[in-house]
């Protein structure tokens, strides 16, 4: 890339922020707060020079709309969720509120239930609105397009100077915090074959959720090397809500499989599966054991106390946020790592 006298690249184009931050070997975050300033975070002088350096011999001339938005947005955060009624999303979010709160900084939040194009659309409201960063949260679907969409999205708020971060897969151009679902479930499978469970069903979820793909991936993989393999008939597709569960472990139970413990991929649908089981005169856990993920408050109340994976989710709010408003020093990828925690659900059969 040759740049020329007037700040256009060798193929024509205008010299960008991104090619500046590119050629300083810094985040596009950086090199808008050294170049367009900031109300709130500082870069260091030894980047700024950097910064600065790259600006120069690429011939980058700032866009005034970029400056204005850097130095006069709001305090305001926008967090996109799939679904704020999720208590996976709700209590992430509690944790960007007491994050965004310590900052100054007030919570636009934004729910797509699950609709990509919403999400596109909430990315280019909050840019109108000149929010400071934004964090979007929940995982991707295997879906090559729409991922494509949101990527490009998110790249032009950054481009014109806000700053951004995800929780789920990181695939889209921003920083993340990333769960080790396929880990965790895992680690849940053995502990469950440590108890002596052999005949195993998987509520799956979404066949196409990336979250859902991972933690079903890691749990079934787990067992067959263990020599439990779960029969594919006892894996069953399903959104990824109460109902959901219950609606998969309603078409489990009629398939009449010999099963003795069933994982469901979310503490919501373990619910959702634990009530139809129970309209089906099945007595838990003694008839049918069971084991969610995520370890969501509702799960205080619920008899028998059901065995899950914890996710410290209020401080995956508040790494998210540190992404969203921190400088070029904070990681790209933080990845969080899950805790089996076995209750009542789960006895042991016999």
């Amino acid at each position: 890339m040759t740049p020329s006298r007037t700040g256009v690249t060798g193929n024509g184009r205008a010299a960008t922020l991104s090619d500046v931050a590119r050629e300083a070997g810094v985040s596009l975050a950086t090199a808008s707060r050294a170049i367009n300033g900031s109300t709130n975070r500082s870069v260091r002088a030894d980047l700024r020079e950097r910064v600065l350096d790259a600006a120069e011999r690429l011939h980058y001339s700032p866009n005034a709309n970029a400056q204005a938005m850097a130095r006069g947005r709001t305090a305001t955060l926008g967090l996109i969720v799939h679904d704020i009624a999720d208590p996976f999303f709700s209590t992430i979010a509690a944790g960007v509120t007491e994050a965004a709160d310590t900052a100054g900084l007030a919570v636009t939040l934004a729910n797509t239930q699950y609709d990509a194009e919403r999400e596109v659309g909430f990315i280019q409201t909050l840019q109108n609105l000149r929010a400071r960063s934004i964090i979007v949260v929940g995982g991707r679907q295997d879906d090559d397009d729409a991922n494509r969409r949101l990527r490009e999205a998110l790249a032009a708020y950054q481009e014109r100077g806000g700053a951004a971060a995800m929780v789920g897969q990181p695939i889209l151009g921003i920083k993340a915090v990333h769960v080790d679902d396929r880990g965790a479930s895992a680690a849940l499978a053995r502990a469950l074959h440590g108890l002596g469970y052999r005949r195993f069903a998987v509520l799956g979820g979404p066949e196409r959720h990336l979250t859902a793909a991972e933690r079903r991936g890691g749990f079934c993989e787990a067992l067959a090397e263990l020599g439990a393999s779960v029969a594919e008939e006892a894996i069953i597709p399903s959104p990824f809500v109460r109902d959901g569960g219950h609606d998969a472990m309603v078409e489990l139970m009629g398939r009449e499989l010999d099963v003795e413990v069933v994982f469901a991929v979310n503490d919501v649908m373990a619910l959702g599966a634990m009530t139809a089981a129970r309209e089906a005169g099945l007595v838990l856990p003694r008839d049918m054991a069971f084991a969610g993920f995520d370890d969501i408050f509702a799960l205080r109340d619920v008899t028998p106390t059901l065995t899950t994976v914890r996710i410290d989710m209020v401080e995956i709010g508040r790494k998210a946020t540190s992404l969203a408003l921190g400088d070029g020093d904070t990681p790209d990828v933080v990845t969080v790592t899950g805790e089996v925690v076995l209750r009542e659900s789960t006895p042991g059969p016999g």
